[in-house]
């Protein structure tokens, strides 16, 4: 399935919203969407994944590469993932530095 990004400001808030699988053939298009993320200096960035149904190793890479691109002081926030693609990020130990939220 396809990958679908969509990028959105919500006050201070940049909002990614991804659905369908996030894996090597897609996560090349997740990486221009944090890029552009990244230059809207906000303090949070939200990536809604509710409607991510697979999320292969380069899913958590692509996580980590938000890390990179955005400022230290900037909050990533992971919304609604489901539990097989949480559970992925909690084993990976990416939770100690993304927020994980079931909003």
């Amino acid at each position: 399935m396809p990958l679908s990004v969509s990028l959105s400001i919500e006050g201070d808030t940049t909002v990614i919203e991804l659905t369908g699988e996030l894996d090597a053939k897609t996560a090349p298009d997740f990486h221009r969407t944090i890029e552009k993320a990244a230059g809207h200096g906000t303090h949070t960035v939200e990536i809604r994944m509710a409607g991510v149904g697979y999320m292969a190793s380069a899913g958590l890479r692509s996580l980590v590469f938000a890390q990179q691109k955005v400022a230290n002081d900037v909050t990533i926030k992971v919304v609604g993932a489901i539990e097989p693609v949480s559970r992925t990020i909690r084993t990976a130990g990416l939770d100690r530095s993304i927020v994980l939220s079931d909003e």
